[in-house]
């Protein structure tokens, strides 16, 4: 079969133009049924039908052209799971009568009619993924509190589930920012407070360091979440905020929870100021000032902000400082901020 029939069969498949296909399988005879990889994305017509939602194509090509209906693409997905991601509630359906094994972790942005029709064709909520998620991982970072209802209610201990990497719904839901959902965690599951992942950041930090305030505000009401624990480095919440450059949550920690702005991380003796400095973020270190920090502070290598704005290489960042009075000074292994600067343009701001 030539390539030219291919692709107007793939076409006519994606436009919904049945009589046309009905034609055109005529025309090819008994080849057209045995197409199944094409094009690079190795898609079968059956994907491209589950995919734009063409019941009738389906029909007739599992029905009365007898194609495998669990036939896979090159990213290992078959036409369930194409008819899922895109919401086509009845294509699914379909499949699953028709025999389709059911898998519930292909796909994330799934509708509550969906999920309900997998779980009551037995689809395991509890299946995890290559990462370690489980559908619920994947249901709360959408944030849709009907689908976490739902999944709570039809299975009560799927909460109970961590990633590859130790996280929890509750830090995927903070992380998102999804407040509702973080709100139906707290009530229904038995998150532990400041429950950490492999790198020891908590839900508390996640929320804040993504700039979701209202998220955090709500675990330290209704979790007992702590604003000052600290992760694997050392390093607390004020001090991933300022990697972040989220000055609402900067405020929100010194101004309203009495953080010490100049709290230094346990490991390398960082505060906020040389985070942000690092990470070249003006107005944050210009917040952080406002808010009380030391600029002369140093670090475990007797490091400024401005060495740390220079080995980062943010000219920016490294003007702000000079300009705000603190010199260039020597650290521990006698390296001033100007030779950490590795292009000429920042190495100039030091003249």
């Amino acid at each position: 079969m030539d390539q030219d029939a291919v692709r107007l069969l793939v076409k006519v498949t994606q436009e919904g133009d049945f009589s046309q296909l009905l034609k055109l399988f005529q025309s090819c005879g008994p080849s057209a049924c045995q197409l199944v990889h094409l094009g690079r994305s190795g898609d079968s017509l059956l994907h491209h039908a589950a995919r734009h939602g063409r019941l009738d194509f389906l029909h007739f090509l599992i029905g009365d052209v007898g194609m495998e209906l669990e036939v896979c693409n090159l990213d290992y997905k078959r036409p369930l799971h194409e008819a899922a991601s895109m919401g086509h509630t009845a294509c699914v359906s379909y499949l699953l009568r028709r025999g389709a094994r059911v898998d519930c972790l292909k796909k994330a942005d799934w509708n509550l009619d969906l999920i309900q029709e997998l779980i009551q064709h037995s689809a395991d909520p509890l299946l995890k993924n290559k990462d370690g998620w489980n559908a619920f991982h994947i249901a709360c970072r959408e944030g849709d509190p009907g689908v976490v209802r739902y999944l709570l209610t039809a299975a009560p201990d799927v909460w109970r589930t961590e990633s590859k990497t130790r996280r929890t719904p509750l830090h995927t839901a903070a992380m998102h920012g999804c407040e509702e959902v973080v709100q139906i965690l707290l009530e229904r599951c038995g998150y532990t407070p400041d429950a950490k992942d492999s790198c020891g950041v908590t839900p508390f930090m996640d929320a804040a360091r993504n700039g979701h305030v209202s998220v955090a505000r709500l675990l330290l009401a209704k979790h007992q979440a702590s604003p000052t624990a600290a992760d694997t480095l050392g390093a607390q919440t004020v001090h991933h905020v300022a990697v972040t450059g989220q000055e609402e949550a900067l405020h929100f920690l010194v101004r309203e929870l009495n953080v010490d702005v100049n709290q230094r991380a346990t490991g390398m003796q960082l505060t906020a100021l040389h985070y942000a400095a690092k990470e070249g973020h003006v107005s944050t270190i210009k917040t952080l000032l406002d808010l009380g920090a030391n600029i002369h502070a140093q670090d475990k290598k007797r490091r400024t902000a401005l060495h740390m704005a220079s080995i980062g290489q943010h000219a920016d960042a490294v003007r702000t400082l000079l300009q705000l009075g603190l010199d260039d000074s020597q650290d521990a292994s006698g390296i001033t901020a100007r030779q950490h600067a590795k292009k000429p343009h920042i190495m100039h701001l030091f003249d």
